[in-house]
């Protein structure tokens, strides 16, 4: 099949189609009792990650058992941190650390953006050994975190509710704040570029922490940079599609960062009305999204009910139906499939 016939794509440059293109955020995941199964043959999670056949397996696991329309890479946000030199592991049942930079000492001992490459080397043979097992329908998605949500890692070391490391040192000492955000703008550029030539045909930016900026360090931290990498990309790449996700923006935050970002996609929450969206951000962007994944645990008539009034509400224009967030560990499959039917019923 031709890229440019890839129902994907077709929806991100702008088509209405009779029915949405449908993947999930975090499809390949520990719902799965077959990513279990790999997860547990790899040992832990990063070496899962730097494993390019298994990372491949993991990938392909739910493109064969549900036929999605697209398939993401199977990676992390946090190995770009890695790659520029600090220490990332996983606390089992708590979720990532890493080594801080909070002192103009610390980020002195990170490396330069043009260097990360050794490190992840093995996620773009990842994404080699994709292409060409995948099937012909189905387009690879890469990825990379956005710099103001790896920053707040970096700075607190791990996850954090309100992000309150981040936005301290962002107060504190700004010039330093920015040349974090500066080498991690950088770093993803130099990325995602690698992961093109590798062979994604498409690339989602994650602003998972992109609700806790406002007003100006909205405009600075979220857009500001991503516009930068789109811009960057789009270079070397004119007809490149790219995703934005600035989760848990307010809604006019969202139509700023699709006017002035100029992804081609934006992924909403599933907090967002639908009939917000289809007036203000439809009209401009394919919009991806916004089923409330915990349905996928629930399960039962309000899942379906759910996904086939998203289905109809986005009918007028291009559409990627989706999660608002990524699917939870404790989701049936079984649920996976009936939303899946919903979809594809109309």
């Amino acid at each position: 099949m031709k890229t440019e016939d890839k129902l994907l794509l077709r929806a991100l440059r702008g088509e209405t189609l009779p029915v949405p293109p449908i993947w999930m955020m975090r499809q390949a995941g520990r719902y799965l009792p077959e990513y279990k199964a790999t997860r547990a043959q790899a040992g832990d999670f990063l070496s899962l990650c730097y494993n390019p056949d298994l990372a491949t397996e993991v990938t392909l696991q739910p493109i064969r058992r549900f036929g999605f329309d697209a398939a993401i890479l199977f990676a992390d946000i946090l190995l770009v941190p890695q790659a520029l030199g600090a220490d990332l592991w996983f606390v089992t049942g708590e979720g990532p650390r890493l080594s801080t930079v909070t002192t103009p000492a610390d980020f002195a001992k990170l490396g330069s953006a043009k260097d990360i490459h050794e490190t992840l080397s093995p996620i773009y043979q990842t994404i080699r050994n994709l292409r060409e097992s995948l099937p012909a329908d189905v387009p690879l998605i890469g990825f990379a975190g956005s710099p103001w949500t790896v920053a707040t890692y970096m700075i607190a070391g791990q996850g954090t509710p309100d992000q309150g490391p981040a936005h301290a040192l962002m107060k504190e000492n700004t010039a330093l704040f920015e040349k974090l955000i500066d080498l991690i703008t950088e770093a993803t550029i130099q990325y995602l570029s690698k992961q093109v030539e590798a062979g994604a045909e498409v690339v989602k930016l994650f602003d998972s922490w992109a609700g806790s900026l406002d007003g100006l360090s909205y405009a600075k931290y979220c857009i500001r940079p991503t516009a930068k990498i789109v811009s960057r990309l789009r270079e070397r790449w004119p007809d490149l599609a790219i995703i934005g996700f600035p989760r848990g923006a307010a809604p006019d935050g969202y139509a700023a960062y699709a006017k002035h970002t100029e992804v081609d996609g934006l992924a909403i929450g599933g907090e967002m009305d639908a009939a917000w969206a289809v007036e203000n951000l439809q009209p401009f962007v394919c919009v991806q999204g916004n089923l409330d994944q915990t349905l996928l645990v629930e399960g039962g008539p309000r899942l379906v009910s759910e996904t086939k009034r998203i289905v109809k509400a986005f009918s007028g224009g291009p559409h990627i139906f989706n999660l608002g967030h990524g699917i939870t560990p404790d989701a049936d499959p079984d649920n996976v499939k009936r939303m899946i039917d919903a979809v594809r019923e109309g």
